[in-house]
């Protein structure tokens, strides 16, 4: 569920319940589960569910700095040059400029809640990929928006 454009302006007081996006903003993109939990010019918050098997493969945010707080399961990521995991109670830092990924390889589901600053256009981003099917027009229309991905083959184990 999608409902009405986001318009990005002063971050708004209020509370997102658990469970529901901020303006109930759920996107499903390619089997994750993203949910919006707060959206404002400077900052863009959601939180992901990943089923076993999921994973963003390598790319980079050319303005965004981007955060993961792993929630539940580990998160296997490929950050500033390496291979890593993320469990629960971890936060991981990825800054703008630096390709990373991330894959759910476990057999349970992972969540974690992901943040960008600023928050560029990747609230616009989900929109626009939201029951989208086709990889390769996931990584056009990323591209479009801000989010760039390597090129396949480009970094080992992804």
């Amino acid at each position: 569920m999608t409902g009405e454009e986001i318009v990005l302006g002063p971050l708004p007081a209020g509370i997102t319940l658990a469970n529901e996006g901020m303006q109930k903003k759920v996107w499903n993109v390619l089997g994750h589960t993203y949910s919006m939990k707060a959206a404002g010019e400077s900052s863009f918050a959601f939180e992901t569910f990943d089923p076993p098997g999921t994973g963003v493969p390598p790319h980079v945010h050319p303005t965004q700095d981007e955060h993961i707080y792993v929630l539940d399961g580990v998160f296997t990521l490929y950050l500033d040059g390496r291979w890593e995991t993320a469990g629960p109670g971890d936060t991981v830092r990825m800054p703008r400029n630096l390709p990373h990924a991330y894959y759910n390889r476990g057999e349970e589901p992972t969540r974690g809640l992901f943040w960008v600053s600023p928050a560029g256009r990747l609230a616009e981003l989900f929109d626009k990929l939201h029951n989208l099917e086709d990889p390769a027009e996931v990584v056009r229309v990323s591209a479009l928006c801000g989010v760039d991905f390597l090129p396949p083959g480009t970094v080992e184990g992804a």
